[in-house]
């Protein structure tokens, strides 16, 4: 009985709901070294899951490979786009690219080295995982990963996209 509640709690922890509001702009830095504006990829009128991440963060390793079973057929379903930003420091983004190529993870990969989206945004533990609509609004957040939790994510995608 106390590992279910425990399960419960973990569940009902990781999963939190925000009312719509908008993805902040912020500059964030691409893989090639350019500094972009988030809103170019938040603004283009389709469904977008955004997580926040590191490479030295396993949890959000396990979430990353996770969502990527899922990619092709989402984003056939629902031309949905996957953002991956790296909250890395400067020291650890050198880890970047070999970490993807050796995942071979299918997402658009942006940089948030300073942390600064992520104190706009209030995120203070990773994984750290958003959809977001097609107008650019923030409509469900989740904090940390549970296994399973990417049925709940397309789900909602399904939903989303049905508006």
């Amino acid at each position: 009985m106390k590992h279910l509640l425990l399960l419960f709690a973990t569940i009902v922890l990781s999963v939190t709901v925000h009312a719509q509001r908008p993805m902040p702009t912020a500059e964030v830095g691409t893989l090639d070294g350019k500094k972009v504006n988030l809103q170019e990829y938040t603004t283009n009128g389709k469904i977008k899951v955004i997580s926040f991440w590191a490479t030295w963060c396993g949890p959000c390793k396990i979430e990353l490979d996770a969502m990527k079973g899922h990619v092709p057929e989402w984003k056939d379903k629902y031309d949905i786009d996957f953002i991956a930003i790296s909250v890395d420091d400067a020291r650890n983004i050198a880890r970047i690219k070999p970490l993807i190529a050796q995942k071979g993870w299918p997402y658009t990969i942006l940089l948030d080295s300073n942390q600064e989206l992520m104190r706009t945004l209030n995120i203070y533990s990773i994984p750290q995982t958003f959809l977001v609509d097609q107008k650019g609004n923030i409509v469900h957040q989740y904090n940390g990963y549970v296994p399973g939790s990417e049925k709940d994510l397309g789900d909602r995608i399904s939903k989303l996209a049905e508006k």
